[in-house]
C-alpha cells in the first residue's frame, strides 16, 4: 500500500475559511475588514433612527413652508416694483428667490453632512452651526460657541418682535372694519388686549403636525384676499406701456431689501425639517422647499407686476391700502387678511417656542407637559403686552429684521457650507467660493438698504 503525502493536517481556522482553487494552487478568500468610519457611515441613517412623536408629512411640510413665506410682506411688492420696473421686477423677483432658496438648502444640506458626521438625527439652526465650525478648520472652532449664541438670540427676538407685530397688524385690520360700519373710534390698545385670550389657545396647539391645519386655513384666507385685490388691479388696468420696463440700477437696491424680507423663512427652515417623518425629501430638485418656493415666487411676481400696472408709484407700502376703503370687497380683504395672519402667528411663535423649550427643558423633567404649556402663555402674553405698549413697533421689529434676517438668512449659511466641505474642497475653479462672494454682496445690500428704510420709517414716525 503506498501512502502520499498530502501536506500537513487542516488548522482548526482554516476549515471555515472560502477556497479558489486556481491553476492547482489553494487560495483562502479573506474579505478585509471594514474600518470603523467605514461601518459607521454605512450603518447609521439619520433619518431611519430620528424618533419624532408626531411626525408631519410631506404636504403638511410644504403647507408651513408656503405660510411662512407668504407673509403679509407680499403687499409691499407694488411699491418694490416701482424701485425695479415691470420686467427688472421679474427678473429681480426670480433672482432673489433663487438667492433665498439656494440659502436655506445649503443650511438644510450641510446639516444632513452633519448628521453623518455627528451620528445625530436632528438639529437646530444654531446647533448646525455651532458643530459645522467644531468639526471644521481651526481658525473657526474658537467661533463655534459666540456664532450658536448670535443665531439662538438673533432668532427668538427677530419672531417674538415679529409675533407683536402681528398681534398689531390683526387688531388694526380689525379696528378699521369696525369702525368702519360703527362710526366709533376704537383705542387700538384695547383691540390689541382682546387679542390675549384667542392668541394663547392658538399658541396651545401641540406641535407642527397638528398647526399644520391651521397653516392650510391660512394659506386659504391669504389667497382669498389676494384673489379680491388682483380683482381691483385688473380693473381698468391702463396698458402696460405707461410703466418703464426698467428702472435706474440705482434703486435695486430698495427693491432686493424689500423682497428679501418679505421672501425670507430661515428661521422656520431647520424646524420644519426636524419634524418631517422624510426629512431627506426637503431637499432636492422637485423637494418640498422648491415646490413651495417657486409657488411663493409665482405669486410675488403676479402682485407686484399687476400692482404696479395698476397704481404706478401710488402703490403704498400695503397694497390693500390702495384699495377703496368705502367698498364692501375691500373691507373683505382686510377681515382675510387680518384672519390669515391670526392664523400665521402660531407657526412664527413656534420658532420662538422650539428656542426656548430648548433652553429650559432639561431643568424642568418632573412635570414637562405643564411647563411647557405655562411657557407658552407666558410668551404670548409678553408679546401681547409689547404690542399694547408699542403699537407703533413694526419700524423697530424692522430694523432688528434688517440684521437679522440678511445675516442669519444669508451670510450665516455660507458660513456654515465653507467650514462644512473646507476639508473636501470648493469644486473646479473654486466655483462654490465665487458663487458665495454673490450671496455675500446679496447679505450686505439687504442688511444697509433694510436698515436704511428702516430708520427712515423710524424717523417719519417720531420726528
Amino acid at each position: 500500500m503506498v501512502n502520499e503525502y498530502t501536506g500537513p493536517p487542516a488548522q482548526e481556522l482554516e476549515t471555515f475559511l472560502p477556497k479558489d482553487a486556481k491553476n492547482g494552487t489553494s487560495k483562502y478568500q479573506i474579505t478585509p475588514a471594514k474600518t470603523d468610519v467605514e461601518t459607521a457611515l454605512v450603518a447609521f441613517d439619520p433619518f431611519k433612527e430620528r424618533k419624532c412623536e408626531h411626525p408631519t408629512t410631506d404636504g403638511e411640510t410644504l403647507t408651513h413652508l408656503l405660510k411662512a413665506s407668504l407673509g403679509t410682506g407680499i403687499l409691499a411688492m407694488p411699491i418694490a416694483f416701482s424701485y425695479a420696473g415691470l420686467v427688472g421686477g421679474i427678473l429681480a423677483t426670480i433672482l432673489t428667490a433663487i438667492v433665498c432658496t439656494h440659502c436655506a438648502y445649503v443650511l438644510v444640506k450641510c446639516a444632513h453632512t452633519m448628521y453623518h458626521r455627528t451620528k445625530k438625527t436632528a438639529m437646530s439652526f444654531a446647533e448646525v452651526a455651532e458643530v459645522a465650525l467644531e468639526n471644521g478648520p481651526q481658525w473657526g472652532r474658537k467661533l463655534a460657541p459666540f456664532i450658536r449664541s448670535c443665531i439662538t438670540y438673533g432668532l427668538f427676538i427677530t419672531y417674538f418682535g415679529t409675533c407683536s407685530v402681528y398681534t398689531v397688524i390683526i387688531a388694526t385690520n380689525f379696528e378699521q372694519v369696525i369702525e368702519h360700519y360703527t362710526g366709533t373710534d376704537i383705542n387700538l390698545r384695547v383691540m390689541i388686549a382682546l387679542l390675549l385670550i384667542p392668541l394663547i389657545l392658538l399658541s396651545w396647539i401641540p406641535n407642527l403636525k397638528y398647526l399644520a391645519p391651521v397653516s392650510m386655513v391660512a394659506n386659504v384666507f391669504m389667497c382669498a384676499g389676494l384673489g379680491i385685490t388682483f380683482y381691483y388691479l385688473v380693473t381698468d388696468m391702463p396698458p402696460l406701456t405707461e410703466r418703464p420696463m426698467y428702472v435706474s440700477v440705482l434703486s435695486w437696491p430698495s427693491f432686493f431689501a424689500i423682497v428679501i424680507f418679505a421672501m425670507e423663512a430661515i428661521g422656520v427652515v431647520m424646524p420644519l425639517e426636524n419634524q418631517m417623518k422624510t426629512p431627506q425629501n426637503f431637499i432636492g430638485l422637485c423637494g418640498v422647499l422648491n415646490q413651495g418656493m417657486a409657488g411663493v415666487t409665482l405669486i410675488y411676481i403676479l402682485l407686484g407686476f399687476l400692482g404696479y400696472v395698476r397704481y404706478g408709484d401710488a402703490a403704498q407700502g400695503s397694497i390693500t391700502l390702495n384699495l377703496p376703503v368705502e367698498e364692501i370687497p375691500a373691507q373683505a380683504v382686510k377681515i382675510l387678511i387680518a384672519l390669515a395672519v391670526y392664523c400665521t402667528f402660531g407657526l412664527q411663535f413656534y420658532v420662538c417656542l422650539d428656542i426656548a423649550w430648548v433652553g429650559i427643558k432639561d431643568k424642568f423633567q418632573k412635570r414637562p407637559t405643564l411647563v411647557n404649556y405655562t411657557m407658552r402663555t407666558i410668551l404670548v402674553t409678553a408679546s401681547v403686552l409689547l404690542a399694547v405698549a408699542v403699537p407703533t413697533i413694526g419700524p423697530f421689529i424692522g430694523l432688528i429684521g434688517a440684521f437679522c434676517f440678511s445675516i442669519l438668512g444669508l451670510l450665516i449659511p455660507i458660513l456654515i457650507e465653507i467650514v462644512t466641505y473646507w476639508d473636501q474642497g470648493f469644486g473646479k475653479f473654486n466655483w462654490i467660493i465665487w458663487k458665495n462672494v454673490i450671496v455675500c454682496f446679496f447679505g450686505v445690500v439687504a442688511l444697509v438698504f433694510g436698515s436704511k428704510s428702516s430708520i427712515e420709517d423710524i424717523l417719519k414716525l417720531y420726528f
